[in-house]
């Protein structure tokens, strides 16, 4: 099967094309936006038909959720108008699509793990523009598959687990937010479980939330992070009040897998394992 990657250059698309070379049995194209551009409305279904691949992982997406805020026409473009037209490609072509999607699209307002049929209500632009691109992928493509995750960090691009540790070397103390919570994810583990889809001897459809198993706040992570890395940085814990952000974030986003583990059979590392392997792969780059 010919699979097309978007957002190849990303933290998940980056972990995808690493495993991809232990998976021949699959024709792998992967595509950042100088070979694929989905800002392209007008020639994007015609661009995708050259490729035409069997099944498209959509990993890209606009992500930059504070300046989401002021750029909600480019927000709107990439993680909406976008993924309306890659679906109804798919759809149209009866192809399969894997679209992947965020704990944004919840308030953070909940006690409990967050189910797929919880109730979706963005307090940001960000999660706003992706919960209209999950709407429209369920609207436009009945066999298509979305995936929720959360707090997805790597060995490869930009994330918090590399800020801080960058932070750590350089400074006596920081401050990290003590009062959200959720789980991190570690992008090679969902690279992983998509993968565990793919050939899977069943396509089934629908909703789904990943993330590593266990619940955190971010100082919490922060501290997992120093320990792990052998820092010995002090880091203080403060409210969101004291970290203002334009954009603002679910107090709490913790997933819950259910679904996606009994449904596929997949198996969710807990997080500070995952962190461990990715904190031995930054300091084995030095």
């Amino acid at each position: 099967m010919k699979i097309l990657v978007t957002g190849a250059n990303g933290q998940l698309g980056s972990e995808l094309r690493f495993l991809s070379s232990s998976q021949n049995q699959h024709n792998w194209v992967f595509t950042d936006f100088q070979e694929l551009d989905l800002s392209d409305l007008n020639n994007l279904e015609s661009n995708i038909s050259k490729i035409a691949p069997g099944l498209i992982i959509n990993c890209a997406a606009y992500t930059a959720v504070d300046k989401a805020e002021n750029e909600n026409e480019l927000a709107k473009i990439l993680n909406f108008k976008a993924v309306d037209l890659i679906s109804k490609w798919s759809s149209n072509n009866n192809r399969k699509l894997i679209h992947i999607s965020t704990d944004y699209v919840f308030d953070g307002n909940s006690k409990t793990p967050l189910k797929e049929d919880s109730v979706a209500c963005p307090i940001n632009f960000y999660g706003y523009s992706k919960l209209e691109g999950e709407r429209v992928c369920l609207k436009n493509d009945l066999n298509s598959i979305i995936i929720r995750t959360s707090w997805v960090y790597s060995s490869f691009g930009n994330n918090f687990v590399k800020v801080m540790r960058n932070l750590m070397k350089k400074r006596d103390s920081i401050s990290v937010v003590n009062d959200q919570s959720g789980s991190p994810t570690y992008a090679a583990d969902l690279a992983e479980a998509i993968l565990t889809i793919i050939n899977h001897k069943k396509w089934i459809p629908g909703l789904y939330h990943y993330s590593n198993e266990g619940e955190v706040s971010w100082f919490d992570f922060a501290n997992d992070i120093k320990s792990l890395s052998n820092f010995k940085t002090q880091i203080k814990g403060i409210s969101t009040k004291k970290y203002p952000t334009a954009a603002k974030r679910p107090k709490f986003s913790l997933l819950n897998k259910t679904k996606i583990k009994e449904t596929y059979n997949i198996k969710v590392p807990y997080y500070k394992d995952s962190l461990e392997k990715c904190i031995a792969i930054l300091e084995n780059e030095g």
